[in-house]
């Protein structure tokens, strides 16, 4: 029988599944023991979180299951229509949205808490690849490429204005698709060194920058001076990125410190370089309740103390006394790392690139342009969530409230993700079709 004409549950990649659901059941688990100290105390209790994880895994399941067995083209047509919806619902955010830890992203129906900007980022990938799929785009020129990035920024700038600055950031995991499409690589050299002149302003005196990009700068006009008599215009790039890079450095990252970020994220930040706030970035009127550093370092002492092998399962002292806050939801991987170590946590690590791996098998073997920059959507989204999380709780970067995919508790997180990858294996189990 032709692979096209078989049943649906027959063309779906078994293997993505199984891992998806395996990180899931690792999820339960972690949660489970950061609430327990004992297996004595009753597993089936409502009010713990263990239990709404698993009453959201079946609610995702349920939901997984229709989108199965829906029509792979409807994800295609309703994309643009989705993606209005999505910006719909981030805009009524701020009017009926409730406020949760300083953020004002959430939408409540009684006890129930929901995130619009989770589910966007689903809305994001269906409309980014289905423009990039569409016959007119062409992603080579300057207008198509704006395009795709308005897609993509204007989510994430109502996110930010929600003060939901952590997940504001992972929409820019859909420039790695953009990449895959043909985004140039000057592109990725802009942003790297974006990065790199960020952190620098913060770590070293004005002055000594200033000079450093001069020099730079200078350094350029030497290198390329045959360039510069054939073609007039290098010298204009390099006086442009010269003006660029000192203005950002000297002018706006200190603005931004002083009047747009609030006191704990610059403590966060300079805790993460290991360096202390300087004097003209302290705001006391804003100064965190407790040290910035708290959380990372009572995370780096549970994953350190777990060793090679572990304590065991429900002997994480860590764990057990509740010295990491949030350990159920941004922290979890540090009960992880606690109770089965560095083994335990290499598992864990391999089982996400597994993952991730296989996601891009499925998205090169896509017949379809939609189908594949999908599946890169999803492959990015949940690579940034992984690395970022694991970067959080290791000291590595700051802490932003991005979520350990499939593992941190959360129901809006986690069917958020189940439906994204439920579509992929919809459109996946429809491969051999041209999707339009």
């Amino acid at each position: 029988m032709p692979t096209h004409r078989k049943p649906v549950l027959a063309r779906i990649d078994w293997p993505t599944l199984l891992l998806v659901l395996s990180l899931i059941t690792v999820g339960i688990m972690a949660v489970y023991t950061s609430e327990y100290t004992s297996f004595s105390e009753p597993f089936f209790n409502m009010e713990k979180s263990h239990m709404k994880q698993l009453m959201w895994l079946c609610i995702s399941c349920f939901i997984g299951f229709i989108i199965l067995f829906t029509d792979s083209k409807v994800f295609y047509s309703l994309s643009n229509l989705s993606y209005v919806f999505g910006i719909f619902l981030l805009l009524i955010t701020f009017v009926i949205g409730g406020e949760v830890k300083g953020s004002h992203s959430f939408i409540k129906f009684g006890s129930f808490t929901f995130q619009p900007g989770e589910a966007c980022k689903i809305f994001t990938a269906l409309a980014l690849a289905r423009f990039l799929s569409a016959q007119d785009t062409k992603f080579n020129t300057l207008k198509d490429r704006l395009i795709a990035t308005a897609i993509v920024m204007i989510p994430c700038a109502l996110i930010i204005l929600q003060n939901e600055t952590g997940l504001a950031l992972v929409y820019f995991a859909f420039f790695l698709p953009m990449y895959r499409e043909g985004l140039p690589n000057s592109i990725l050299i802009v942003g790297i060194s974006g990065v790199a002149l960020f952190l620098s302003s913060l770590l070293i005196e004005r002055l000594p920058l200033f000079i450093g990009i001069t020099v730079i700068a200078l350094l350029c006009v030497w290198l390329l001076w045959r360039q510069i008599k054939k073609q007039r215009i290098v010298i204009l790039f390099i006086v442009g990125g010269w003006l660029i890079a000192v203005t950002f450095s000297q002018l706006i990252v200190p603005y931004i410190f002083k009047n747009v970020f609030k006191g704990y994220q610059v403590e966060r930040i300079y805790s993460m370089l290991g360096q202390d706030v300087p004097l003209e970035f302290q705001k006391p009127g804003e100064a965190a309740k407790k040290d910035a550093d708290y959380n990372v370092r009572q995370s780096k002492i549970a994953i350190g103390s777990g060793g090679l092998a572990g304590k065991g399962i429900m002997n994480g002292t860590q764990t057990k006394y509740s010295f990491v806050p949030e350990q159920h939801t941004d922290f979890v991987f540090c009960g992880i790392g606690e109770q089965f170590g560095f083994i335990g946590s290499m598992m864990l690590v391999l089982l996400y690139l597994t993952l991730l791996l296989r996601i891009v098998v499925l998205a090169e073997r896509q017949r379809s342009v939609f189908s594949r920059v999908y599946c890169y959507c999803v492959a990015s989204i949940l690579f940034f969530h992984f690395a970022i999380n694991l970067s959080m709780t290791m000291g590595l970067a700051p802490v932003i409230g991005i979520t350990l995919p499939m593992l941190s508790y959360g129901g809006t997180s986690l069917l958020s993700f189940s439906v994204l990858i439920f579509i992929m294996l919809r459109l996946d189990a429809d491969r051999h079709i041209l999707i339009r």
